[in-house]
């Protein structure tokens, strides 16, 4: 997706696992199948004297989320509906001291340039999400709870998914998601937490 603003940023790719070779301007923290209710890993990247900047990328909306997350100390909060182009200004206005919060998106489509479990079996990025949280074994409550979303709309992803994987039961479901690479192999901040 960055690939030609490489004269205006540098994206490095962290396993939280490692040591990072440097300390990093912005931590691009991006919310794929992760609640957004978790302030206490905002509050870990935050407080994290080898980070810069902490930036939310999500397709979650939430005005109390958004909240909250501010208050945490994020200083971007971005659009996964954003151009390329519109995604690396925003970046370039965090990392100049500003706050930039998106408009909520008003499409769906997902953006070209991204890459998501399940795309090659034309899975959308949000459906994507919605299966690697029924993989990790999450009830539909739950997903609605963790997405903001309402039971129905998590109904129709769920249904819209089933339907492209050609499953027919949840457990149909997990199981693909094991072996399409659907479940988190280790909390993603692990190695922050650790050395802040």
């Amino acid at each position: 997706m960055f690939e030609h603003y490489s004269d205006r940023l540098e994206t490095v790719e962290i396993d939280v696992n490692t040591d990072p070779a440097r300390p990093v301007d912005i931590a691009l923290y991006d919310s794929f199948a992760q609640p957004l209710s978790d302030l206490e890993e905002f509050a870990m990247l935050v407080g994290n004297d080898r980070i810069g900047q902490v930036v939310i990328y999500t397709w979650n909306f939430d005005p109390g989320v958004i909240r909250d997350a501010v208050q945490q100390g994020v200083r971007g909060y971005l659009s996964k509906a954003l151009p390329a182009r519109e995604l690396v200004t925003a970046l370039e206005a965090v990392h100049a001291g500003e706050m930039v919060v998106s408009e909520p998106p008003r499409r769906t489509a997902s953006v070209a340039g991204l890459d998501w479990p399940g795309r090659h079996e034309g899975i959308t990025d949000r459906e994507s999400e919605i299966l690697a949280l029924i993989t990790q074994g999450k009830s539909n409550a739950e997903i609605a709870e963790l997405t903001y979303l309402s039971p129905n709309t998590v109904k129709t992803y769920i249904r819209s998914v089933y339907s492209k994987i050609e499953v027919k039961s949840r457990t149909q479901a997990v199981l693909w998601g094991v072996a399409h690479g659907f479940t988190p192999g280790h909390r993603r901040i692990d190695y922050w937490r650790e050395s802040h």
